[in-house]
């Protein structure tokens, strides 16, 4: 098939073209590079030992959307564009809602111009807000606690009126936990603009010495070491994700959202230990009061992604951890 992956140079949408290469299909990748890089292309071709077809632009250009969906004849779309900090949504509200739910528009109205109708959605488990109950699995009540969750949830129920709309329409949301790691040749992989806002490349930048010590917010949780407790899945875990949902969508019209987890927690202080025994190297940290708003387990259930896309998170922590610091060399060699 041919598919287009807009955002598809940023942090799972690159790991995702791998992915989806590898299985034969022509990836073209749509990115106005606000949070990525242009070198990403050129360690993609490393990887692949070809080029792909990159379009420069933003998603909220319909026409540009409509001349890359018809000019390149695209059976399928992975939605990956879209800005994704939490901490950034809530002092930045009306750029959130611009880019993810305006963007997401303009694709829709490209697509239904051009009646492609196949889609697979990055959505997130921010959807789920605050947990009610653990593992989370899909029948548990949504409600975004900050504009980047309302973002996601909002445009997860626009798809659901689009797929009730018509029934040509096969539309899949795959909510995700928590991506971690790295390709495993390490040329690609997270790379943060500024301090990073997650736990892993922040630990990652430590392990290097590009920053000093790691803070850990909280040990009073009612959790087995006391800090928080989250399902950590590695990306390539979740590329191969999308495989199977575009696989899938292939087959069932429709409106479905399925969780992408391992289906298992890890604490702070466990990711810490990994990521010593990966690098060989101390991570020093400092116990400080919790965050505001911060929770003391997150994790999911896998079964729905088992059952109906025959995909479950194979790589371990130590996977994670190892190929993370591999692309944390690597990424300090560039320039």
């Amino acid at each position: 098939m041919n598919i287009l992956l807009t955002g598809g140079a940023g942090y799972i949408g690159s790991h995702t073209a791998v992915v989806l290469t590898e299985a034969g299909h022509n990836v073209i990748i749509l990115d106005n590079f606000c949070n990525s890089d242009r070198s990403v292309l050129e360690r993609l071709k490393q990887i692949l030992q070809k080029d792909l077809i990159c379009i420069e632009g933003d998603v909220r250009n319909t026409d540009l959307l409509t001349q890359a969906l018809q000019e390149h004849k695209i059976d399928a779309v992975i939605h990956f564009a879209g800005l994704k900090a939490v901490g950034e949504s809530v002092t930045m509200p009306v750029e959130y809602y611009a880019n993810n739910v305006q963007g997401t528009i303009s694709l829709l109205e490209a697509m239904k111009v051009s009646n492609i109708k196949n889609l697979v959605f990055s959505s997130s488990a921010t959807v789920y807000g605050d947990p009610q109950y653990l593992p989370i699995d899909e029948n548990h009540p949504t409600s975004a606690t900050n504009a980047y969750g309302r973002s996601k949830l909002h445009i997860e129920e626009m798809l659901k009126d689009v797929a009730n709309s018509d029934p040509a329409w096969k539309i899949i949301c795959l909510r995700y936990f928590n991506p971690v790691g790295a390709h495993e040749s390490g040329f690609i992989g997270e790379d943060p603009n500024g301090i990073p806002n997650n736990l892993v490349p922040y630990i990652a930048q430590v392990a290097v010495g590009k920053l000093p010590k790691l803070n850990v917010y909280g040990n009073d949780y009612p959790t087995l070491d006391g800090t928080g407790v989250r399902d950590y899945i590695h990306v390539m875990d979740l590329a191969e994700g999308h495989l199977a949902a575009l696989n899938y969508v292939a087959d069932h019209s429709g409106w479905i959202a399925i969780n992408l987890g391992t289906g298992k927690g890890y604490s702070v202080l466990e990711m810490i230990e990994a990521f010593e025994g990966a690098s060989g190297n101390k991570i020093p940290f400092n116990i400080v009061t919790r965050r505001v708003g911060d929770i003391a387990s997150c994790y999911s259930t896998a079964e729905k992604a088992s059952q109906l896309l025959s995909w479950q998170a194979k790589r371990s922590i130590q996977d994670m951890c190892s190929s993370g610091y591999k692309w944390q060399n690597y990424r300090s060699t560039l320039a």
